[in-house]
């Protein structure tokens, strides 16, 4: 077992102060959180190296892994990025000063519009994806390979709860 962390303490202290609480939730989601914040930030830090925030990768990589040079809507990227419309407009536009991306538009409905990586977007989401894998390997590296296959297994079981009981 690991070294007691500071949510053992938290979960200590409601232990203390509420013994009649069931806290194994709250141990879990602690860390996940704290992990989530942990990581998002060592992302962060990664991606400021090529100039760009989480969130422009988001769209950048969103874009990359589409695959193909059509490109996507605005609509379909917003979907995907789970944001609001304003949000995404703000993304593409300061992407689209930087260089990264174009909006051009569709052939297929001329009131549509289709977001497209430039030959320096795509060069540069290729370089950050490898540094940011690279940090997340990093930040895995004091597990064994067995535990992380079994943490990848039991946070892709813990996804599925969620996910089904946030639907209901």
């Amino acid at each position: 077992m690991a070294e007691p962390d500071g949510v053992d303490e938290i979960v200590g202290q409601w232990a203390r102060e509420r013994p009649d609480l069931d806290t194994a939730a709250m141990a879990v989601f602690g860390r996940v959180y704290r992990t989530a914040r942990l990581v998002g930030d060592a992302q962060e830090r990664c991606y400021a190296r090529f100039g760009i925030t989480r969130a422009d990768f988001d769209v950048l990589a969103t874009l990359r892994r589409a695959g193909g040079d059509d490109g996507l809507s605005p609509g379909r990227l917003t979907g995907a990025l789970m944001l609001t419309s304003g949000g995404m407009t703000s993304r593409l536009d300061r992407l689209e000063r930087a260089g990264h991306l174009v909006r051009t538009p569709d052939p297929a409905d001329r009131r549509a519009l289709l977001v497209r990586l430039t030959d320096s977007g795509r060069a540069l989401v290729d370089e950050a994806v490898t540094a940011g894998l690279a940090e997340q390997q990093r930040l895995l590296a004091g597990m064994s390979p067995a535990a992380v296959r079994r943490l990848d297994d039991l946070l892709r079981e813990l996804l599925a709860s969620v996910e089904e009981r946030v639907a209901d």
